[in-house]
């Protein structure tokens, strides 16, 4: 990339990224705070563009103004990596890139995602279209936080496609009723019809007998991909891989706490309380 490692973002913009972070509430925050600073800046950057692509695709209005702001934000990432980045969130992603390679292909990927979300309704064909889906909002994400911990590109690209995959899948679990509210089915139109269920409205799925069943399957996959993840995090360095060892950690009690419940109308909400994730920042964040 040319001319971002000149790129110095000031300590407005610094801020400005770092406020986004801290305003989101995500679990992951603290997780963040306990990089060095340079990457904690990198992956505070990363993740205030997640968040802006993300509430672009979630915000009230027409699926057609979302896909424009969203391609105006390819076109700023080409600005990006021909150093010329003129939003403060790409600016403060220009050192980032220039340190740590992140890939260009990984924030479109992201961008796509969110494309996806952005329609008016959200069907998802089969389980290659599942794959599709969690690669660009989870896994790339997870590619470009493995270059920033360091590690090497095919443990990195192994873990990203790993614990990507887990954590989308319990998003979709854990979000059913939030999602089919929004018009949203992230559960394969394939998988359905092999559990009975033939119809395309997100009401009637809902409400169907059999999603239980389907969700199940979902489930096994989901805990698959946690083992796999947790295994390759055993083999990398313990402090290198903290941020994500945590993350798995919040999201894998939120996953046992689903299947605990049951997919069985009607769902009772499922979140982990402060004094979960606090446990969670001691045992896995400051050892």
């Amino acid at each position: 990339m040319d001319g971002t490692a000149t790129i110095e973002p000031g300590p407005a913009v610094t801020e400005h990224v770092e406020r986004l972070v801290r305003r989101s509430g995500t679990s992951f925050y603290w997780a963040m705070r306990l990089l060095p600073p340079e990457k904690r800046r990198a992956m505070y950057a990363v993740y205030a563009f997640c968040r802006e692509v993300d509430d672009i695709a979630d915000e009230p209005g027409h699926a057609a103004h979302k896909r424009l702001r969203l391609q105006e934000w390819r076109e700023e990432i080409d600005r990006l990596y021909a150093g010329r980045p003129s939003q403060p969130v790409a600016r403060a992603l220009a050192p980032a890139i220039a340190r740590f390679g992140l890939r260009r292909e990984d924030f479109i990927a992201v961008v796509d995602g969110m494309e996806m979300d952005a329609a008016d309704s959200v069907r998802i064909a089969d389980f290659a279209g599942l794959a599709t889906y969690c690669d660009r909002v989870a896994c790339a994400v997870g590619r470009l936080s493995n270059c920033i911990f360091g590690l090497d590109s095919e443990t990195g690209r192994r873990l990203a496609h790993a614990l990507g995959e887990a954590l989308q899948l319990t998003n979709i679990l854990r979000d059913l009723d939030e999602d089919g509210a929004r018009d949203r089915l992230y559960l394969p139109a394939e998988l359905l019809r092999r559990h009975g269920i033939s119809s395309t409205q997100a009401a009637d799925v809902l409400a169907a007998p059999a999603l239980a069943a389907a969700c199940r399957e979902i489930a096994d996959m989901t805990a698959k991909r946690f083992e796999e993840a947790n295994g390759i995090l055993d083999a990398c360095d313990r402090v290198a891989v903290r941020p994500a060892r945590m993350m798995m950690q919040v999201y894998l009690r939120t996953f046992r706490r689903l299947a605990a419940r049951g997919w069985d109308a009607p769902r009772t909400p499922v979140a982990l309380g402060t004094l979960d994730k606090l446990w969670i920042v001691a045992r896995y964040g400051l050892v």
